[in-house]
């Protein structure tokens, strides 16, 4: 019987105090815990600035096992992961962060639950060191997401999971430029479980990925996965029609019945209620936008990246 091999994706982005621990701590996690398996990292540098690009192309001087792919510019996380998975070679493959907030100990109980016959394992936050406004934040998006999406994405759960083979080929047809991984994977079904584990604070430097494109990625995974956007328009175009039917008996009654100095208070009322519905208006406009910007994204057909190397001077690609 053949070795089976794992691929595990490191996407990197200014992370160079710590990509030579961290493949440090995935080798000793390698050796004690993974003996029979043949493990593979793809480091994917998206676009860093600093030193990460160096020291990770020294890692694949030193290490058969480290492959690196380089991109021309930074195009983002999904990108990246996105490129590890086009080249992996493995049976199963790992995709993780490099920031030691995705613990390498729990690779091999990943690795045990797809050996169970499960062909996706999520490793499921149950604790995370965030602040609190980000942990309050990311309670309140996963439950606005689950309640619009059309499908049901796993609460608590990021980018650190595995996939089996068969997943990973389904997951590579799907083409769609705004790529909202987290959401594709469950979209494609397949028997699935978790593993549970607190994630910790990051080690050294800055997260990668500020608040804007935590909004953008949020914005990814309501838009791509439901059209209830859309169906607000409805409620609100209703609501505002029967607000006017309340209006306009208000003001027939008022111009039979009411005293002349008292017709003209409503209008104050009016102007209020348009300029609200006009900036409702244009909420909706937008969020139209963003979905035809979706599609024209889709139909210029402009690769989702681009590589500037890749590399594996002791290794085979």
């Amino acid at each position: 019987m053949s070795t089976k091999t794992i691929s595990i994706i490191l996407p990197v982005f200014n992370e160079e105090e710590n990509v030579v621990p961290f493949c440090d701590a995935l080798d000793e996690m390698k050796r004690q815990d993974l003996t029979g398996y043949d493990v593979e990292y793809l480091f994917v540098d998206d676009g860093s600035v600093d030193d990460t690009l160096a020291r990770i192309r020294i890692l694949s001087e030193e290490r058969s096992h480290v492959r690196v792919i380089s991109f021309s510019r930074n195009f983002g996380h999904q990108a990246a992961l996105t490129a590890g998975m086009e080249r992996a070679k493995g049976d199963a493959v790992i995709t993780m962060d490099t920031d030691f907030q995705d613990p390498p100990e729990v690779v091999p109980q990943l690795i045990e639950k797809w050996e169970a016959g499960n062909q996706i394992v999520y490793a499921r936050r149950t604790t995370r060191a965030d602040k609190a406004f980000k942990k309050w934040t990311a309670d309140v998006y996963y439950r606005v997401l689950s309640r619009m999406s059309d499908v049901d994405i796993p609460r608590q759960v990021g980018d650190f999971r595995l996939i089996d083979r068969v997943v990973l080929k389904n997951l590579t047809r799907l083409d769609e430029h705004a790529r909202y991984l987290r959401g594709m994977v469950a979209w494609l079904g397949f028997k699935h479980d978790f593993v549970d584990f607190e994630r910790p604070d990051r080690l050294h430097g800055e997260t990668g990925y500020p608040l804007s494109k935590m909004l953008k990625l949020a914005m990814d995974g309501l838009l791509n996965f439901s059209f209830s956007p859309l169906k607000i328009g409805l409620w609100v175009g209703l609501v505002s029609m029967f607000i006017s039917l309340i209006f306009l008996g208000y003001m027939i009654f008022d111009t039979v019945f009411g005293p002349p100095a008292a017709k003209y208070e409503l209008y104050k009322w009016l102007v209020v209620v348009l300029f609200g519905f006009v900036g409702a208006q244009f909420v909706f406009l937008w969020i139209i936008g963003e979905y035809i910007g979706r599609i024209y994204n889709d139909v210029r057909r402009r690769p989702l990246y681009v590589v500037n190397e890749e590399l594996n001077l002791n290794g085979t690609d």
